[in-house]
């Protein structure tokens, strides 16, 4: 009997230990998604990897990742604003090597020092430190930005390579970080809550010798509940070599990345969210 209750012990500890990279946002971190409904399978790439992205013991966003290209197919979170440092230390996922691993994001140099773990078999399931370094023209840019969150724990939590692309630095430091910082501020007004999906489809060029992929556009999706009888929407994309943004309603960003996947008609939010 006691041998039984230990094999029931065991078995749960491991599950526990595949509990943040899931097999699917549904059942695990459904909360960042309105009405609990993530994006369909048009955004799937071959090799995808769902993150519940936890750090300190508790959930910040989601991430679906693709581990080919090395970068976030999206990250959704819900919007909260607030004043605040910008952390400087980055962060990987440990379950992407493994479900042995820790279930919340760690520094390169713990999982190294503490776990043993070789920057080899790191880079083998995502995006590391290296690949980022002596980039001409790009650099790190957030699908989920740190200033969409009010305290420094929620801020730290962005700062995982698992919810950051190679985007144009002259996109990242202007139009894009205009959208983000005005243009959200300006179109949330009256929101309860605002759900936030956005991405990076992938394009035909890579970063650290073919590592990473740099993404072909990045785009935004927002669902905003101002009431239980009022819902709005709206979207961006952008070229990922062009400091422009292009306002967009939500059934167009949807269609525009029916075109850009090519696989199947895209949904990014539960049908109550308008799509005009």
């Amino acid at each position: 009997m006691l041998w039984l209750l230990l094999l029931q012990v065991l078995a749960s500890c491991l599950w526990l230990g595949h509990s943040e990279v899931v097999k699917s946002f549904e059942t695990s971190c459904p909360q960042f998604f309105f009405r609990e409904t993530p994006p369909n399978e048009g955004l799937e790439p071959a090799n995808p990897a769902w993150i519940c992205q936890r750090y300190k013991n508790q959930y910040y966003f989601a991430t679906l990742y693709d581990r080919q290209m090395r970068i976030p197919v999206y990250s959704a979170y819900i919007y909260r604003p607030g004043p605040g440092k910008r952390p400087k230390t980055w962060l990987v996922e440990p379950q992407l090597i493994g479900p042995a691993y820790p279930k919340t994001m760690e520094k390169e140099w713990t999982l190294l020092n503490r776990y043993n773990v070789s920057l080899e078999k790191i880079s083998q399931s995502q995006a590391i430190l290296r690949d980022y370094k002596n980039l001409t023209g790009l650099n790190r840019g957030h699908l989920n930005p740190n200033g969409h969150h009010d305290d420094y724990s929620s801020r730290m939590a962005t700062f995982t390579l698992t919810n950051i692309v190679p985007q144009d630095e002259k996109l990242n430091g202007g139009a894009w970080n205009n959208y983000e910082q005005q243009t959200m501020i300006r179109r949330t007004q009256g929101c309860k809550t605002t759900y936030v999906i956005v991405g990076a489809v992938p394009g035909n060029n890579y970063i650290a010798k073919g590592r990473v992929n740099k993404p072909s556009y990045l785009w935004s999706a927002a669902c905003c509940v101002v009431d239980n009888n009022y819902i709005k929407a709206w979207a961006v994309i952008a070229e990922n070599d062009k400091n422009q943004v292009q306002l967009l309603t939500l059934g167009e960003l949807e269609d525009a990345l029916t075109e850009l996947y090519g696989r199947g008609q895209v949904s990014l939010f539960d049908s109550d969210c308008p799509r005009e």
